[in-house]
């Protein structure tokens, strides 16, 4: 039995993407200086911007996988050395805990479902969550996605076969033979089947998992620790993905808070340069009308520069 691919799950053609990514900026970037009057269209402006920067970022994934779709040359000899490497270090062998649940055709389709399902859908409802609820926490992790994205995007231009398309692992490809599935037979275009490493499932669900834990103050925001665990599953259980290619994912995660935290540090420090000084901050004694000495070193260090 093989599985009918579920692409009209809505895979947004990238020339699609490049285009309301565009109208979205063109209009939402001039609202950006708009004066505290006008909340409400500061507001669109703002949503229209990170429409822009999201669909962008889709836009550029769909770009990379085209050319790691075209330039599959090693791809399967590096799934293999990922492969051994992975029995080399001992990590617990995929092929057999699959054949362990190959028997239970429900959890099957659930681990497909959640593959297929919840992966983009997490993570939109993470940032709507966040944009509408935590928005100082936004930004942070508005930033580390899209880096963390770039930064798996980048890797996966070296093309790397899933462990379902190696015959010699011996894993069965789940989505195929019991649905649901994203991906058409090879050669019939879709979302790109050579991008194994690392795994962007991962990175989206535990920056999700983390973001939740860090945004939250509810005591059942470890619960989300639940949905990495599960994506683990569901990446690996289906032959997507190994182990390594989420670890990869995971340790990524680093140098993407290390861009945020740096973003917001230049963010910082431009808003307190811009910031205008007060009439208590300048010298009632001074001819000049200069800055007391003491708020030389706040936002009047420019002024005497």
């Amino acid at each position: 039995m093989t599985a009918t691919p579920v692409l009209a799950l809505g895979w947004l053609p990238t020339s699609d993407a490049v285009v309301i990514a565009s109208v979205c900026a063109v209009i939402g970037v001039p609202m950006l200086p708009a004066p505290p009057r006008s909340a409400r269209v500061a507001a669109v402006g703002t949503i229209l911007r990170e429409l822009a920067l999201t669909l962008g970022l889709y836009a550029l994934w769909g770009v990379i996988g085209h050319l790691a779709t075209t330039e599959v040359t090693g791809a399967y000899d590096r799934g293999q050395r990922i492969w051994d490497l992975e029995r080399t270090l001992h990590l617990p062998n995929e092929a057999v805990l699959q054949r362990h649940l190959l028997p239970y055709e429900t959890v099957i389709r659930f681990l497909n479902s959640y593959y297929a399902f919840v992966h983009a859908t997490s993570v939109i409802v993470f940032l709507v969550w966040l944009f509408f609820r935590h928005r100082d926490h936004y930004p942070f992790w508005r930033n580390s996605l899209a880096f963390l994205t770039l930064m798996c995007l980048l890797i996966q231009t070296v093309a790397v076969a899933p462990p379902r398309l190696i015959p010699s692992i011996g894993m069965v490809d789940t989505a195929a033979k019991y649905g649901p599935s994203v991906y058409p037979a090879l050669g019939r275009g879709g979302p790109d089947q050579f991008s194994a490493m690392p795994s962007v499932h991962i990175a989206w669900a535990a920056l999700f998992t983390f973001g939740v834990i860090a945004a939250s103050t509810s005591r059942w925001r470890w619960s989300m620790l639940g949905h990495l665990g599960a994506t683990f599953a569901a990446v690996t259980m289906t032959a997507n993905h190994y182990w390594l290619d989420g670890l990869v994912a995971m340790a990524l995660l680093v140098p993407a808070f290390g861009f945020a935290l740096g973003v917001a540090a230049i963010v910082r420090r431009v808003g307190r340069d811009r910031t205008p000084p007060s009439p208590s901050d300048f010298d009632p004694g001074s001819n000049d009308g200069s800055l007391r000495r003491d708020a030389h070193d706040g936002v009047g260090a420019g002024v005497h520069a």
